[in-house]
């Protein structure tokens, strides 16, 4: 049963339930159909289907598996006919909610106990003794089992997909995928046929801009921008308010509100129009649904807050490196920048050349340790003053290596590696071509060429012409040839990320 499970409570109060007649005698067909007529259950009326042997009742169950209740005699094509389309309609199909009521006319072929006690059936009952008056008992229990049923069911189906909406919407770490993610589940667990807006509140905003509609399902993608007084009328409108005021969600009889806030006190309105009448069970669903939503929205903030905290000690961290070697902030943020652009352009994936931004900038952190007379003298170090500058290397992979985060053991591999060169004459290790990571040659490129264009104690930067010239000329030796392919066929947006942050 795939059902959607807001269906068992959509289902209009003159729509049938449907019951199947499976017997060979075509006269029981006829006084069934006369004797239960009139008959009403929850003042919805039935609708009759006929089968005349075993097979033809199993095709139709098969084919409609919204048969509320199956009048099946025993005896057709075979004394056990009835009994094996049991068996069938139970384990074949899985269909456990049809009530089966089973009809013999011939009650010593299968003994009431033995049937009961070995089959799936309902209920047992003899022709001789089915009065109008029992029949219609017989259908009342019938039917008022398979309502249960089907609303335990349609509840079971509807928390196994709440269970899976709100895994999904935990799952995401960003808010404008967090936010399509859950108008999307909504939109499916509510099935409405109308508008699914967002509105995002902002208590700062003018009266005529109280409800801004920040996302909608694509259907109505233009109302994006929009205040929602401007879209719906005035008693939808007031559901929104109440909303808001009382922090709670408000179920009317043609659509509804979620409220949810978020840990910064953001609050949140989910509208859904057209959603249609629903029960106690699925209101409470829903409502688990945006309780989740609540929670996996200030998991969110809060999960933010934690990285925006990282990375404002990763960006204090290198910018004290730099302060200390007299080099701009903006340097590393536009190493950082760079390295993201050539990783994107070797074929990084959106979150690896994330990561390689926001490490790139560590990796001359281990300058912390370099004196301030080798680290800013302005002339050419003496070669025990190389040593210990060439050091930076090794103090940075050390200062960051220990940290189990994966950002800072990345920031630590390119703080060893970005002074290898491609023909193995960098430091500290001697790598050579590929064995060196692509994070490390990918930050060793964008250094170089950032320097080069940039002020330093030692030196003015240098012309456009001088540093395609000088990379060309270390191309194979210094750097990866690929890569400098990469660089110089994005020459201009390289460029204009120094434009974009100037050197103070």
């Amino acid at each position: 049963m795939d059902a959607n499970f807001f269906e068992a409570t959509r289902i209009s109060a003159d729509t049938p339930w449907k019951v199947l007649i499976a017997d060979d005698e075509p006269e029981v067909h006829e006084v069934t159909r006369l004797v239960l007529g009139s008959f009403r259950f929850e003042e919805r009326p039935l609708t009759f289907l006929s089968a005349y042997s075993a097979a033809e009742a199993f095709e139709l169950i098969q084919s409609q598996p919204d048969i509320a209740v199956l009048l099946l005699d025993v005896v057709m094509e075979t004394e056990h006919a009835g009994l094996e389309i049991v068996r069938r309609i139970r384990q074949e199909l899985g269909n456990h909610c049809v009530r089966i009521v089973l009809r013999t006319g011939q009650p010593g072929q299968a003994p009431e106990q033995d049937v009961i006690s070995s089959y799936d059936i309902n209920d047992y009952k003899e022709k001789t003794e089915l009065t109008a008056a029992r029949f219609q008992t017989t259908l009342f229990v019938a039917l008022r089992s398979y309502r249960d049923l089907m609303t335990i069911e349609s509840s079971k189906q509807g928390l196994e997909q709440v269970i899976d909406a709100s895994a999904d919407i935990f799952s995401q770490r960003e808010n404008a995928s967090f936010s399509e993610m859950v108008l999307k589940h909504l939109s499916r667990l509510s099935q409405g046929d109308g508008i699914t807006l967002l509105c995002r509140i902002n208590h700062c905003t003018t009266l005529q801009h109280r409800f801004p509609i920040a996302l909608a399902t694509s259907p109505h993608a233009a109302l994006v921008g929009r205040d929602a007084e401007q879209v719906l009328p005035p008693s939808h409108m007031a559901s929104l308010d109440a909303a808001l005021r009382d922090r709670s969600h408000v179920f009317a009889e043609d659509h509804y509100v979620l409220h949810f806030i978020d840990s910064n006190e953001h609050e949140s309105l989910l509208y859904i129009g057209e959603g249609g009448v629903i029960g106690d069970v699925n209101r409470k669903l829903l409502e688990v649904f945006s309780t989740n939503i609540s929670i996996a929205y200030k998991n969110l903030h809060l999960n933010q807050e934690l990285v925006d905290s990282q990375l404002e000690m990763i960006w204090l961290l290198a910018g004290a490196a730099e302060t200390r070697s007299r080099e701009t902030a903006n340097h590393v943020l536009r190493v950082g920048l760079l390295a993201e652009l050539l990783g994107r352009a070797a074929g990084m994936d959106i979150s690896a050349a994330e990561n390689l931004r926001l490490a790139a900038p560590l990796h001359d952190i281990g300058k912390i340790g370099i004196p301030d007379a080798i680290l800013n003298k302005p002339g050419s170090h003496t070669p025990e003053e190389t040593i210990i500058m060439r050091s930076h290397a090794q103090l940075g992979a050390q200062m960051l290596g220990n940290s189990k985060r994966p950002l800072l053991q990345l920031a630590a591999r390119i703080c060893l590696e970005h002074h290898e060169n491609w023909d193995g004459s960098g430091y500290p290790r001697g790598l050579q071509g590929e064995v060196i990571s692509l994070e490390g040659r990918i930050v060793a490129l964008a250094d170089v060429f950032d320097a080069l264009g940039s002020t330093r104690v030692y030196k003015a930067p240098w012309p456009r012409e001088r540093i395609r010239d000088f990379l060309i000329e270390q191309t194979g030796r210094k750097f990866d040839p690929h890569l400098i392919d990469l660089l110089f066929a994005r020459w201009d947006d390289a460029e204009a990320l120094r434009e974009q942050y100037p050197d103070s």
